[in-house]
């Protein structure tokens, strides 16, 4: 248990690192389109009128949920907002150290289970490989599919998920090398005739 539970905290880490590299640097300007200052300045004005009374929250522009707003849905153009009526710091150490916790958690997560998975090297990494590949797909270029949010952006995020899962993946199933999955009989190669 203790080679899981450090293999974990260190792919954790890992994990931290990759999205770092991703989303903490200048590579981040890959996933975004950038509005002109004037037009950002008259956008956050816009939302503050519009969008303060709700406050905080996922909103669909124009509203579906009418008559009128499946006609101009239709119409375009449309978005899929997500407002937060009171700013933070864009490097908000709040959210960096939350971050660093979710990814321990994650990354021991990933341990627990990559536990019951064949005991070599080689078996946790496919099995780590198919499992980041699932989850990003399902759970980010699902996103592009259903709700049509910007391919480029939705693939970025895919990319970048993808490679801290299976960082994360990598590293706990190294550190666990050796040990045999709990709960499992030994695994015998025999010929049936």
């Amino acid at each position: 248990m203790f080679k899981t539970l450090l293999g974990g905290l260190i792919g954790g880490v890992a994990m931290y690192l990759v999205g770092f590299i991703f989303w903490g640097t200048p590579l981040s300007a890959l996933a975004f389109h950038r509005a002109e200052s004037g037009a950002g300045s008259n956008l956050q004005a816009a939302m503050a009128q519009a969008l303060t009374p709700s406050g905080t929250g996922v909103y669909v522009i124009p509203d579906p949920a009418t008559a009128e707003g499946t006609v101009l849905y239709g119409k375009g153009p449309v978005a899929m907002v997500f407002y937060n009526s009171s700013g933070f710091p864009v490097t908000d150490a709040g959210a960096l150290i939350g971050g660093l916790i979710l990814a321990l958690v994650v990354g021991v997560l990933i341990a627990l289970m990559l536990r019951f998975v064949s005991g070599d090297l080689g078996g946790r990494a496919r099995v780590t490989i198919l499992f980041a590949l699932a989850a990003v797909l399902w759970l980010h270029v699902g996103q592009a599919v259903f709700n049509h949010t910007p391919w480029g952006y939705s693939l970025y995020l895919a990319f970048s998920d993808f490679v801290a899962l299976i960082a994360a993946g990598l590293v706990a199933a190294k550190i666990m090398e050796g040990r045999r999955p709990t709960g499992f009989a030994p695994v015998v190669d025999e010929t049936v005739h």
